[in-house]
């Protein structure tokens, strides 16, 4: 089986213990309890029984403890934030507090922090022998043992909550997610905190990630190789569960293997039957699916648009002719271009029910387009020469070429609207503007954007998305790149630096006012006003 996980967490193995610190943790755990419990205990399953002995158990003869830094990697679903604060109140009210000391729960967003705090929060009420012993300041996201000044800290880089005094203890929740410079602010203050205090801890939990470029990664490489034995580190604990990129994800024996609650209904196997089903047609969907219930580190940031083989299904040709016979409505999708990208037209026809036909037309600067050929890898003098792209004269393209372009499919065909970002636009929009064409601003932020980007993708993966087998438009369809953020808002990026996707977003551009066109609202006179009010929707 191409997954990886710790032997000794089930080969029931004895786990060193000379001063029972392990026994003891595992006791205090135990103790505690938990408001959605149906035993009303924390329900400490034997794995991670078995990690809090790990960690606590081991010691040098002199007493210190072994593990100096724990690193633990799970898929989404484990009961990371149940453990984790509760890992938390053992060195805040339990027998690893120090008096006046400060145990850590550190985010990289203050609603993850805030969701950790409200976790030790819960157990708190919940456990009679605490509700008294605690001081709670939920405006600081702070607990305090009133005996001995211990406290709790619940913290986000850029949030609520203050590092404070040297910390003994930190949880350092999810890495994969802290980004950016304050972060890694936090992060290095923590680290260095740490190694004020005898005996302090770090206790990193998070699911596998994308990418090299983040904090986790390089923690992560170590932990591989004390893992496989290649550096000998006592006082570093990697517990990982991994899959392999090429294992295969669908099959169930793996999915138990690397969620080691699944057994006892976490997370919910339902759920992941239908994840994975709809997950064969979405290759973000899979992404995710790999990333988060199968923990497998993914080596790209950011995940394909769709199966190409999905979308060439819709390669039947579309009939210019009959379009514009019958004047269905028609909307249209601009992207243009700086100097080194592609122009794009794309016309839609449709609607979310039927599904749509789309046309488009490219346009690149004649100067240099073997050069450019060279760069991007795709054979523009071909594609010029076949007519699947207008060469216009000189080094960029030709705005007045795409204008005139634009003014005769409006007279050819019943055109709603015509969908511009303003930002390369305005001097063409006030021109047919002036003339009497619909001309409307779409911006191509994440508001405006995510919702055509997702109906496109339903029309595809629906096989109601006909394009006609252009060919530039499929290399433009086949670069996309996909990134969404914690609303589910999707946005389309290029996947090299060289790749274009143009078409790709005129198209959608196109599909998403179509399907605006069609929802039963004016799309004429409120279209550059309501858009992002429609986006919310």
């Amino acid at each position: 089986m191409k997954a990886h996980r710790p032997t000794w967490l089930f080969d029931g193995s004895d786990i060193p213990d000379p001063f029972g610190y392990g026994e003891r943790a595992v006791g205090f755990l135990r103790r505690l309890q938990h408001p959605k419990s149906e035993t009303g205990g924390l329900d400490l399953p034997l794995f991670w029984e078995r990690i809090a002995r790990r960690i606590y158990g081991p010691a040098y003869p002199d007493g210190r403890r072994q593990v100096r830094t724990a690193f633990i990697m799970l898929p989404r679903g484990a009961r990371k934030t149940t453990v984790g604060a509760s890992l938390a109140l053992l060195h805040t009210v339990g027998y690893e507090r120090t008096p006046n000391g400060q145990a850590m729960v550190a985010a990289s967003a203050e609603e993850d922090a805030a969701l950790a705090y409200d976790e030790a929060v819960g157990i708190i009420k919940t456990t009679p022998w605490l509700t008294g012993a605690m001081k709670l300041n939920e405006s600081t996201f702070v607990l305090e043992h009133k005996r001995s000044g211990a406290k709790f800290r619940a913290l986000a880089s850029g949030g609520k909550g203050k590092l404070g005094k040297t910390p003994q203890f930190v949880l350092a929740d999810e890495l994969i997610n802290w980004e950016g410079q304050n972060a890694r602010k936090m992060w290095s203050a923590l680290r260095t905190g740490l190694n004020k205090v005898a005996g302090s801890l770090l206790v990193v939990i998070t699911q596998a990630g994308r990418g090299q470029e983040n904090l986790a990664f390089d923690l992560l490489q170590y932990a591989r190789k004390v893992q496989a034995g290649e550096i000998e580190d006592p006082g570093f604990l990697p517990v990982l569960f991994e899959t392999e990129p090429d294992a295969d994800w669908k099959d169930e024996a793996l999915w138990h293997f690397v969620n080691p609650g699944l057994a006892d209904g976490y997370p919910d196997i339902e759920g992941l039957r239908q994840m994975a089903r709809e997950a064969t047609e979405r290759p973000a969907d899979r992404d995710d699916f790999r990333q988060f219930h199968l923990n497998c580190w993914l080596d790209y940031s950011a995940s394909p648009f769709v199966e190409m083989s999905i979308y060439d299904q819709g390669n039947g040709d579309v009939d210019l002719e009959d379009k514009e016979a019958t004047q269905e409505p028609c909307w249209l999708g601009v992207d243009l271009s700086s100097n080194s990208d592609l122009t794009a037209i794309v016309a839609a026809w449709g609607d979310p029910e039927t599904g749509y036909d789309v046309v488009p037309w490219f346009f690149c600067p004649e100067d240099n387009l073997q050069r450019r050929a060279d760069r991007d890898q795709v054979p523009y003098p071909r594609w010029a020469e076949e007519g699947w792209i207008l060469a216009t004269e000189g080094n960029v393209v030709d705005f007045t070429a795409v204008e005139d372009q634009i003014r005769e499919l409006c007279a050819r065909f019943n055109v709603q609207e015509i969908a511009f970002d303003p930002h390369l636009a305005r001097v063409m929009m006030t021109s047919l503007a002036e003339d009497g064409y619909p001309a409307v601003e779409m911006r191509q932020g994440w508001i405006t954007m995510s919702p055509a980007i997702k109906e496109l993708e339903r029309a595809i993966v629906g096989r109601r998305f006909r394009h006609g087998g252009h060919p530039i438009l499929r290399w433009h369809f086949d670069n996309i790149a996909i990134q969404e953020d914690k609303a589910g808002n999707k946005s389309f990026h290029k996947g090299k630096s060289r790749d274009r996707i143009d078409g790709a977003v005129a198209a959608a551009m196109a599909v998403g006012r179509a399907a605006h066109g069609n929802s039963n609202r004016s799309s004429y006179d409120t279209a550059s006003d309501d858009f992002e009010e429609w986006a919310f929707a």
